[in-house]
């Protein structure tokens, strides 16, 4: 995956974003921390794995990959905002089921806010792509989904969302 051109692309959005909104100056980590987290919420809910007490299905995967790819945006911004970007390295498949691994990247999500290093970016991304990976979201379906999901960013903007 070609990770360079889209944190360029993902840094065109956050800009255009923060000179619509008056926002140049603005410091937003905590912002984007808790928008990732709240996405993160969104996507659990549309896979309804943790939901035992209910007997209806998951969302379709064009629902639920456009959720993942909205967590992709905000973990790409916050690691603008420190520098980072993240390089594949280690992801495996998870041996976990789905609910323990949403708790993995909760967990991770936690640890890198308490102590943004680099290390910890990599590694709630990684968690992030082997989430991924849980749900049968590959590379293609991240870079067709996040390219789509742009689009519309930028769409939304000039609609004045």
């Amino acid at each position: 995956m070609n990770w360079s051109e889209l944190y360029t692309m993902q840094k065109q959005l956050d800009t255009y974003i923060e000179k619509n909104h008056s926002l140049s100056n603005a410091n937003l980590e905590k912002e984007r921390m808790l928008a990732l987290l709240v996405e993160l919420g969104e996507l659990a809910n549309e896979t309804r794995c943790f939901k035992f007490w209910s007997n209806k299905q998951p969302s379709g995967i064009e629902t639920i990959q456009e959720e993942y790819v909205d967590g992709i945006h905000f973990l790409m911004s916050i690691g603008l905002d420190q520098g980072y970007e993240y390089h594949e390295e280690h992801v495996t498949t998870p041996t976990v089921d789905l609910t323990t691994q949403f708790n993995l990247v909760f967990s991770g999500c936690i640890y890198f806010n308490e102590a943004p290093t680099s290390q910890n970016y990599q590694k709630m991304f990684e968690r992030y792509i082997e989430l991924g990976k849980l749900l049968g979201i590959g590379e293609t379906d991240i870079y067709n989904a996040y390219m789509a999901k742009n689009k519309t960013n930028y769409t939304r903007q000039q609609q004045g969302y």
